[in-house]
């Protein structure tokens, strides 16, 4: 028999903070100042592609945050008509671009009413994130999500999702077995799915506005578990699948 969910464990990015619009902020700052005339969606559908896999490679512990970001600036201007940007030109960019993104904080409306609904039912909860640790701790405290424990960012280990130590490890910090927790995020793969495959009791796809990793087999159940994933359009929905009223 499969254990009862008693612990949650959240993506933060685009998941609990809406960093896509963070994002958007960020890329029509930059545009502004290097860009010219383009559609700031189609940049932000761009940037989160990231045809080259460069944050990915991040994630696998192959390069360092900025040298995936440097990378993917010039990816983004060569397609866009920008300067290519040496080392001194980047930082320069980077500069602009991290004080644009952090304009742009913000959580999702349904992110502390999913938290409030734990807490009632006696559920902990923490953070597994693909982003640095302190960085993260400051972007749910700039959110009003300070309450969020982060236990395990991509710089805890060298390396972050979909590696399966990452996950036992967030488990182990949140006090349960990794049966007993589940995990939410709006990577399909990199998130429920991985997850599961770690041994997590539950697998859940919240499926943002423009989420750019999609459950294409149909494997998760919407909104009711099957196989251990589920797809929800909102954090609202969380406590009902986990029982909570």
């Amino acid at each position: 028999m499969t254990p009862p969910i008693r612990g949650v464990l959240f993506d933060v990015d685009d998941t609990l903070v809406d960093t896509r619009g963070a994002f958007r902020h960020a890329l029509a700052g930059v545009a502004v100042d290097y860009l010219g005339e383009v559609d700031h969606d189609e940049l932000v559908q761009f940037w989160r592609d990231d045809a080259n896999g460069w944050y990915r490679a991040h994630t696998r512990g192959e390069m360092t945050h900025r040298e995936q970001r440097h990378r993917r600036a010039n990816d983004l201007h060569a397609t866009y008509g920008g300067p290519y940007l040496d080392d001194a030109a980047y930082a320069e960019w980077d500069g602009a671009f991290e004080r644009y993104f952090r304009e742009g904080w913000s959580p999702y409306p349904d992110a502390a009413g999913v938290l409030d609904a734990l807490e009632d039912a006696g559920i902990p909860y923490g953070a597994l994130s693909n982003a640095a640790f302190d960085y993260q701790v400051l972007k749910l405290e700039s959110c009003g999500l300070g309450r969020v424990p982060m236990l395990v960012g991509v710089d805890t280990l060298g390396f972050g999702k979909p590696d399966p130590r990452v996950f036992s490890l967030a488990c182990q910090r949140l006090g349960l077995e990794p049966a007993e927790v589940a995990y939410v995020g709006d990577e399909f793969d990199v998130d429920p799915l991985a997850a599961v495959a770690a041994g997590l009791g539950l697998g859940v796809w919240i499926e943002r506005p423009g989420a750019h990793s999609r459950d294409v087999d149909g494997i998760a159940g919407d909104g009711v578990p099957r196989d251990g994933l589920v797809r929800l359009d909102s954090l609202h929905d969380l406590p009902g699948v986990l029982g909570v009223r």
